[in-house]
């Protein structure tokens, strides 16, 4: 996972680096525009006699988050990849995964006035690996392309500056991939049981920000909502990520990523491994530890 990591990161700065040009006397603006950070996260826990009781722990996650955006003309291609990964150790109870997500999203779109484009979407969301519902570790509830989300759809983008989109599309495909034979068979993730896909045709909007809080401080928040065009219209599936950066030095930074989903076709799985309703889910990753911005 590295590797490709790794791999990403040097892919997009080839890219970057090869399409900017400058001569001795003029200097061109980039077509291409590449930005964002990656860094590792780590945090440890050591105790000694402590009288109030715990446990030793050690945990870790390595991220990226990176955009590339080409500008020719009245064409605008933004590409936006965002991975994280993360493993802890806690004193008797193993090796636990506490994040793990692949987010792509690709958008072409065509300037039709000053602040307006005609756009069209498509985005991708997995994981990298088995998930569990601690402390079962004898079933997995997760795996690679289990599940996978995906949303093609056509629209329009309101863009009137840099920090603000916010994008439309009233013909929207979500697509709902659970490749796994023994979760699909389980009809999980609102999959039919034993089928592998599921489509549905409805509205989606999609809004964008980013801003710099203060100096050396970094917002971006990501909100989508979709609808389908079936007997559950108007129940909408909500997916909002914000990622605040903190610069504290040169190599050191501070991060906070939270994530809030709905979606009323994933069922709630408790402890006992007994499925319920769906519900809200919440996550929030709280990390200091190396980084680099470009």
């Amino acid at each position: 996972m590295k590797k490709l990591l790794l791999l990403g990161v040097m892919y997009l700065a080839a890219i970057a680096g090869f399409s900017q040009n400058e001569t001795d006397s003029v200097k061109v603006e980039p077509k291409w525009k590449l930005s964002g950070v990656t860094g590792v996260n780590f945090s440890q826990t050591s105790l000694v006699n402590w009288s109030a009781g715990g446990s030793n722990a050690v945990a870790g996650n390595i991220y990226l988050n990176g955009d590339l955006v080409h500008k020719n003309g009245k064409w605008l291609w933004e590409n936006h990849l965002a991975t994280d990964y993360g493993l802890s150790r806690i004193q008797n109870e193993g090796l636990r995964k506490t994040a793990d997500k692949f987010d792509f999203a690709s958008k072409l779109g065509h300037q039709a006035s000053e602040k307006w484009y005609y756009t069209g979407l498509f985005d991708f969301k997995t994981q990298f690996a088995k998930g569990y519902n601690y402390p079962n570790t004898d079933v997995y509830i997760s795996d690679f392309l289990s599940p996978a989300f995906s949303t093609l759809s056509v629209g329009a983008e309101y863009k009137p500056c840099d920090k603000f989109s916010l994008y439309y599309s009233p013909l929207a495909a979500k697509f709902t991939i659970v490749m796994d034979d023994s979760l699909s068979t389980l009809g999980l993730f609102g999959v039919d049981p034993g089928k592998h896909l599921k489509a549905e045709l409805g509205s989606y909007l999609k809004m964008g920000y980013k801003t710099q809080l203060m100096e050396n401080v970094d917002l971006a928040s990501v909100l989508s909502l979709f609808t389908a065009y079936n007997k559950s219209f108007g129940n909408i599936d909500v997916d909002w990520d914000v990622i605040v950066n903190m610069k504290i030095n040169k190599y050191m930074n501070a991060m906070i990523n939270t994530t809030l989903k709905y979606d009323d076709d994933i069922k709630y799985i408790d402890k006992n491994g007994v499925e319920r309703g769906p519900r809200v889910q919440f996550k929030e990753i709280l990390g200091i530890g190396l980084a680099y911005k470009f």
